[in-house]
């Protein structure tokens, strides 16, 4: 039977402890063929002056996954000396590695660059509750240096209506909400850009584009051409191989209609390890593990299953499990 200690625990164990000062931007290297898990759990000593929305920027992490890593931490004063984690180990999201592949339940975007063995990660703000982010497969249209921001007669209601009226059109400069680049896509009405505001990126923030620090947009434009796949998912629960075994990342599912039941979650739970039972073959799973991860959904990848032959596959073991 696996380990019962806390998640963020058995993460640490491969962790790289008290890192000196920022992780260089997230570029990895991509797994062995049939491994799905990039990156390392790390842990800062943080400064007096810091705040997780700070730590996340120089990490290349959004606030609220700096926020599930570390619970009972102050966010906004973690204390100098405090040890914070920063969850910067991720199962690959499912399906083809190429291009820019966004997973909206994680905040995040990876972008795959075309005949390089790397994967480039990055946080993103996205739609918030009643103007969600599309799920959709789309390309990068254009590209736009120094945008100029036309509001949608919508957003411009919406903001009179709150005594903040905006104008018919903002220039580009610092006070731009699309900040210094867009990318525009083939899905009519959404954009990936940068952001005027420094708060908010890894939360649900926008009218529906994706919202990208100002140097990982600037970054991703050195990289990624017009033409570029875009697939956008929404996975809270990934599902991933590593040297053998197998490895579940749980994250809070994004729902606009309140919180998902605990049921809902576990058969959310099943039906994603369905579609995955080709990576796990013969293995034994630790359903009191699974239901750990579940509830902690602290996005990190933890081990769930060993191989055990004999036992039947996972998705065998996924239809009689009782939750």
């Amino acid at each position: 039977m696996l380990s019962r200690v806390p998640a963020v625990a058995r993460n640490l164990t491969l962790a790289s402890f008290c890192v000196a000062g920022p992780v260089a931007a997230l570029e990895l290297p991509l797994p062995a063929p049939g491994d799905d898990i990039v990156g390392q759990v790390q842990v800062v000593k943080a400064k007096y002056e810091d705040t997780f929305a700070d730590l996340g920027a120089a990490n290349d992490l959004g606030y609220l996954e700096m926020v599930v890593a570390n619970p009972g931490v102050d966010p906004w004063l973690p204390g100098a000396g405090a040890e914070v984690v920063l969850p910067t180990r991720f199962i690959l999201p499912p399906g083809p590695r190429e291009g820019i592949v966004i997973n909206l339940a994680e905040y995040r975007m990876y972008y795959f660059p075309k005949g390089q063995n790397v994967v480039h990660t990055f946080p993103l703000g996205i739609g918030r509750e009643g103007w969600g982010s599309p799920i959709a497969k789309t390309t990068i249209t254009a590209k736009t240096p120094n945008p100029g921001w036309t509001p949608p007669a919508s957003i411009r209601a919406e903001h009179a209506a709150d005594g903040d009226p905006l104008p018919a059109y903002v220039p580009p400069g610092p006070n731009n909400p699309l900040g210094p680049f867009k990318f525009t896509l083939g899905t009519p009405g959404y954009l990936i850009h940068g952001s005027n505001k420094k708060f908010g990126i890894g939360m649900r923030v926008s009218h529906g584009c994706f919202r990208m620090l100002n140097h990982n947009v600037l970054e991703l434009a050195k990289m990624a051409p017009v033409g570029t796949s875009v697939r956008i998912v929404n996975e809270p629960y990934k599902f991933g191989m590593s040297n053998g075994k197998v490895y579940l990342e749980a994250h809070a599912p994004l729902d606009d209609h309140g919180v998902p039941s605990v049921v809902d979650k576990h058969t959310a739970v099943i039906n994603a390890l369905l579609k995955r039972d080709e990576v796990a073959g013969q293995m034994r799973l630790d359903w009191e593990v699974v239901r750990e991860v579940v509830a902690a959904e602290d996005g990190m990848p933890i081990e769930i299953a060993v191989p055990q032959q004999g036992q039947g596959s996972l998705a065998d073991n996924a239809a009689q499990v009782q939750f």
